[in-house]
């Protein structure tokens, strides 16, 4: 698979970022790009989070299948589940083109596309068209721009897809939609929760309880991080993720396009993020899994994030420079790094380098 993408990567950099991901959600509803044999099923690398059982820990973050087109092609490429959306309530189109930007030298990628989304109801049909088939489907659910109250969109969308979403991700962490990170403050946040989590619990009267996760920025300072912790834990969230893209820039970026407004992820994003998310392990003492996404690009990268608190891990960005190859590339590093460790279950990673993160200790 490596290999195909190799020769087909020129076909795609030709183009426009946001039209060859176009072209690439078109080939995966057509079948062209073919799934492939992951190997012998490993037990160690099984997961257990929020309920739910995770064949493998590695999932498609939120915003490569926007509009819920392919949950089931990305699931077959050997992910162990796929988030889709950012959904809102009513359709938007997102900030105008181009919004999508390459860092080819860095390996990152800028957007802004501003929750550019078919709305509730076109990705409500294409989920309910899947129903019965196997896989765990996350919505990841948002606020329209103009909405008057935003509040009430997140809690719109639990509403829903409260029938067929396997999870939930309230996701007010987006930097490309004004004033949506403000969201994150703790008087603030601790209504959208209340009144989310209520939503959540009667809906599930009908269809059964749907874990939540919070997905977070990685520029908090550790006050605001004190601040939404402590209120996720309060409110018994069932998890959170960390996290979305920065609006920082390293200093070490050099490719022409870091100039670009919108939020950066890929490997650039790889220490900021891994930080934040040992310090939001360390914050939430067990009472709920954390998610590890931002700048995962193999191996290594993924076993750091495990090792930093992560129990399951998303990743996107760095699919646009190595191709799907590199999800059977970094199970099979998982299952080698724990053969030459002798350790028993990935589970058993979560956390062990955490404190050294959180206090700078290590960078990649």
């Amino acid at each position: 698979m490596s290999g195909l993408y190799g020769i087909a990567r020129p076909l795609f950099f030709a183009m426009d970022a946001e039209q060859a991901h176009g072209l690439t959600i078109r080939m995966l509803k057509a079948g062209n790009l073919l799934p492939f044999s992951l190997g012998r099923s490993d037990p160690r690398l099984r997961v257990r989070a929020f309920g739910l059982d995770f064949a493998n820990p590695l999932g498609m973050a939120a915003g490569f299948d926007k509009h819920a087109e392919v949950p089931d092609a990305l699931l077959r490429l050997g992910f162990g589940f796929t988030e889709i959306g950012t959904v809102t309530p009513l359709p938007q189109a997102g900030n105008p083109q181009p919004r999508l930007f390459r860092l080819v030298e860095d390996e990152g990628v800028i957007n802004r596309f501003g929750f550019n989304s078919e709305g509730h109801r076109a990705v409500y049909n294409r989920l309910a068209a899947r129903a019965g088939k196997s896989g765990i489907v996350g919505v990841n659910v948002g606020a329209n721009k103009d909405a008057a109250d935003r509040v009430d969109d997140y809690v719109a969308g639990i509403e829903a897809f409260a029938d067929i979403a396997t999870y939930f991700t309230v996701n007010i962490s987006s930097p490309n939609t004004p004033g949506l990170r403000d969201l994150q403050q703790a008087s603030v946040l601790d209504d959208l929760l209340a009144r989310v989590l209520d939503a959540r619990d009667r809906a599930s009267l009908k269809t059964g309880r749907k874990p939540v996760l919070l997905k977070i920025a990685p520029d908090l300072t550790p006050g605001d991080l004190d601040d939404i912790v402590r209120v996720c834990r309060a409110r018994r969230i069932d998890g959170m993720i960390v996290g979305n893209t920065t609006i920082t820039r390293p200093a070490s970026l050099r490719s022409a396009n870091a100039k670009e407004t919108g939020g950066l992820s890929g490997k650039p994003l790889f220490d900021l993020s891994t930080k934040m998310l040992a310090m939001t392990w360390q914050r939430v003492e067990g009472q709920f899994p954390v998610v590890g996404a931002g700048g995962i690009h193999d191996a290594t990268s993924a076993i750091a994030k495990l090792e930093a608190g992560a129990t399951l891990l998303q990743f996107y960005s760095a699919m646009v420079y190595r191709g799907p190859g590199m999800i059977r590339e970094i199970l099979n590093g998982l299952r080698d790094y724990l053969d030459r460790h002798r350790i028993a279950a990935l589970t058993d990673l979560t956390g062990r380098t955490a404190l050294d993160w959180a206090s700078g200790l290590i960078e990649e």
